[in-house]
């Protein structure tokens, strides 16, 4: 019996890719981070497409991206994303990461680059997947489709501890900046923004804890 494919969607910091990690354990899915793989072109652009200004040099990366291998490889129970064999589950997590990953991700050569990969994973069933545009782009027929947001108070809160968890220095407010201008830029980019399927099922997990978050998804797709 096939397993179902799940999209989750939703803004940075909703708890997508926790949420989902869970759930693929407990309905023995494969679970892939597509912000991860966005994360991981962005750090190898960092290290080495960078113009004279410090910018990310878009056409350079554009020119590399046949030196890209992207692998989620399974550490300790958890996928980690691999480049080119080098384990970058951390350094994709970095501040200097989340303030380019937004520009980078919303080239289409780079949504390009990457959708072939992702749909390939997903043509077996028995996966869920997160990211900003699966329901509606990357996996338009999902069997479940689910939209996650909270509000931006929350949403830093979480952001800013989930880095001095990683043992990365924030400022609160910096990461609340960082957080609406990705938000403005991931929503306003021309090329599968973000944006809420119409069949997705929204959830708003403000005010609820991520076990009740990971209840509601499993009792709409018990009965697959």
């Amino acid at each position: 019996m096939k397993k179902p494919v799940i999209a989750i969607d939703g803004f940075s910091s909703t708890g997508k890719s926790s949420i989902s990690k869970i759930i693929a354990q407990k309905l023995d899915l494969v679970h892939l981070d597509t912000g991860a793989l966005y994360r991981g072109v962005t750090w190898f652009a960092l290290q080495n497409c960078v113009s004279e200004n410090g910018t990310v040099d878009l056409e350079d990366l554009f020119k590399n991206f046949h030196h890209i291998h992207l692998e989620f490889k399974n550490v300790d129970n958890e996928l980690v994303l691999f480049l080119n064999e080098i384990n970058i589950g951390k350094e994709i997590r970095s501040n200097e990461v989340s303030d380019n990953v937004s520009n980078v991700a919303k080239q289409a050569e780079v949504r390009d680059f990457l959708l072939g990969y992702q749909r390939k994973l997903a043509e077996k069933g028995g996966i869920i997947m997160d990211g900003r545009d699966i329901g509606t782009v990357v996996l338009p027929n999902a069997d479940f489709k689910f939209f996650l947001t909270a509000s931006i108070e929350e949403r830093t809160k979480r952001r800013y501890n989930e880095l001095l968890g990683l043992g990365i220095p924030a400022e609160e407010q910096s990461v609340k900046e960082n957080l609406i201008e990705r938000d403005r830029i991931d929503s306003e980019r021309e090329v599968a923004p973000l944006k809420q399927a119409e069949d997705a099922i929204v959830i708003d997990n403000t005010e609820m804890t991520k076990k009740e978050t990971i209840e509601k998804i499993l009792n709409c797709v018990k009965n697959f």
